[in-house]
């Protein structure tokens, strides 16, 4: 949009910007602070209940608030950076983000954490999406990759560590901790940001209100019917219905009226950049890939490996632990290897530890979960990287505020929507498993099953393989969802070669290439 600046700041220079480093740092403690709560409250459900005199149908809004809250407020990132500038709104986010956590804290009631958590989800919403901006804009056009690396490195940690953190501080201390957590993260980042956070021109933009309130509505309810779905039984209940019907018509009269207004919400010129629109389906499939087996993992380790809580968290671990490795190394190859060889390879290799996973036994020890986590987060540091650089490559900057809004909420969109799928898949799964398993079990077959000197009545041997069927049941279940996703990321992997490759990576100097790590 063409549009008049208000003020008489010029834009960040990327080549001249001061504590560069410290910037850097203080806008990924923001943005690990922000993704942490993706994941970190979900353990805490049980005391939470208890504690709120919650059932467990209403607790799962803590959850759903924040999650909508969030989704509706994202895409309006770009618009409130422009309009009051994306210093002050990132700042306003930050204070936002830790005020709410810290009212969640001290919650007294579902009603009471409920709204706090649906107004931490709406302070919380630009966070992540500015901290990228801003990593972008800060960084020569050519260092973008490793940039990214490090944005990476924050965005993947947070879900993973989340469940364990969460698990640990509940225990040692209680559920309010999640939320208190929070404060100190926040503290310290604001006060980096509030001394070197550099100023951006603010524009006079005019609010596309149908535009707005037509995704919004259209984000909403599809996030609330992703989030309820499993609960309700899917399309046997009405709600569901009508929340795939306000979905569909809000994204509908979007469309729509983004094609034939003037000065639309987002401008879909935008979508005419092939890096972006390519780069945005990419971090689709990782939003599946990423959230969906963190999702399984859990439920899957306790339940049939009766690992305790803080086992749990351990093993999940080493996907973090190899995207990070992964996010550093990529950093410094991005200037010498063609980035789409790199999103190739993390996606061969998130395959192959799909492969693994579906290979995964009851009897089994815990060397192939360390070994295939440790090859999925290589694999995913290996896509996030390349991908968050690509989808910015060649895109207008400025696009880039709504570009960046998207590139996150297509992210978390995808989560919920591979969350949702292998969820039911599960369910469907275990039922038709454990159906068939048990009708290959008569009275005849019974006690050789068990042998012969198990000494048990026909009630108790019925009960025992019945939990036996139970777990043999949920174990193929599981394993049929990795297959899924194995198969799902390797049918994007000849999408890579729509994507086009950054000039500087066959323009850039040697001076270039030899700067070293970003944060260096």
């Amino acid at each position: 949009m063409a549009d008049a600046i208000q003020d008489d700041t010029p834009p960040i220079d990327p080549e001249n910007v001061p504590n560069r480093p410290i910037i850097m740092a203080c806008l990924m403690l923001a943005t690990i602070m922000q993704v942490l709560d993706t994941t970190i409250a979900n353990v805490a459900l049980p005391d939470m209940r208890a504690d709120l005199g919650a059932s467990l149908d209403t607790i799962n809004w803590v959850l759903t608030s924040y999650i909508v809250a969030a989704a509706i407020v994202t895409p309006m990132s770009g618009w409130l950076s422009n309009r009051f500038g994306r210093r002050e709104v990132f700042m306003v986010s930050v204070i936002g983000f830790v005020l709410f956590s810290m009212l969640c804290g001290i919650a007294w009631s579902l009603d009471t954490m409920v709204l706090f958590r649906l107004l931490q989800g709406v302070f919380g919403a630009a966070i992540v999406p500015l901290a990228q901006n801003f990593m972008l804009d800060i960084n020569p056009r050519e260092r973008h990759g490793q940039a990214m690396a490090v944005f990476a490195a924050g965005i993947m940690l947070g879900p993973i560590i989340g469940p364990t953190l969460g698990g640990y501080l509940t225990e040692s201390f209680n559920w309010r901790w999640v939320f208190y957590i929070n404060v100190p993260l926040g503290i310290i980042a604001l006060a980096g940001c509030m001394t070197f956070l550099p100023k951006t021109p603010k524009s006079k933009v005019n609010f596309d209100f149908i535009g707005f309130a037509a995704l919004a509505i259209g984000i909403g309810a599809l996030q609330l019917m992703l989030d309820r779905g499993s609960d309700l039984d899917w399309f046997s209940a009405t709600e569901i219905w009508i929340e795939l019907a306000l979905a569909i018509s809000g994204f509908w009269v979007f469309l729509v009226w983004i094609m034939g207004v003037e000065k639309p919400f987002i401008d879909p010129k935008m979508f005419l950049d092939r890096n972006l629109s390519m780069g945005l389906l990419f971090i689709f499939v990782i939003g599946i890939v990423l959230l969906a087996s963190l999702a399984l993992l859990p439920p899957m380790l306790s339940s049939i490996f009766s690992y305790p809580t803080v086992t749990t968290g351990l093993m999940m671990s080493p996907r973090g632990v190899g995207a990070m490795i992964m996010a550093i190394l990529i950093g410094r190859l991005v200037k010498f290897i063609d980035l789409r060889l790199l999103v190739m390879l993390g996606l061969g290799m998130t395959a192959y530890s799909l492969y693994i996973m579906s290979t995964f036994s009851p009897l089994m020890g815990p060397r192939l979960l360390i070994v295939s986590g440790v090859i999925q987060g290589f694999g995913l540091g290996a896509v996030f990287v390349p991908i968050s650089t690509l989808a910015f490559a060649t895109l207008d900057p400025k696009y880039r505020g709504d570009g960046t809004a998207l590139f996150s909420l297509v992210r978390n969109i995808g989560s919920s929507i591979g969350i949702s799928i292998v969820t039911a898949l599960l369910t469907h799964n275990m039922a038709v498993n454990h159906s068939e398993i048990v009708s290959s079990i008569n009275p005849q077959n019974l006690q050789s099953l068990l042998g012969s000197g198990s000494g048990m009545s026909s009630e108790q041997s019925s009960y025992v393989l019945n939990n036996l069927a139970t777990q043999q049941a949920s174990m193929i279940a599981y394993l049929d969802d990795f297959k899924f996703m194995m198969w799902i990321t390797l049918a994007s992997i000849p999408l890579v070669w729509f994507l086009r490759k950054p000039d500087y990576q066959s323009q850039g100097s040697g001076k270039e290439a030899e700067e070293g790590p970003i944060l260096e």
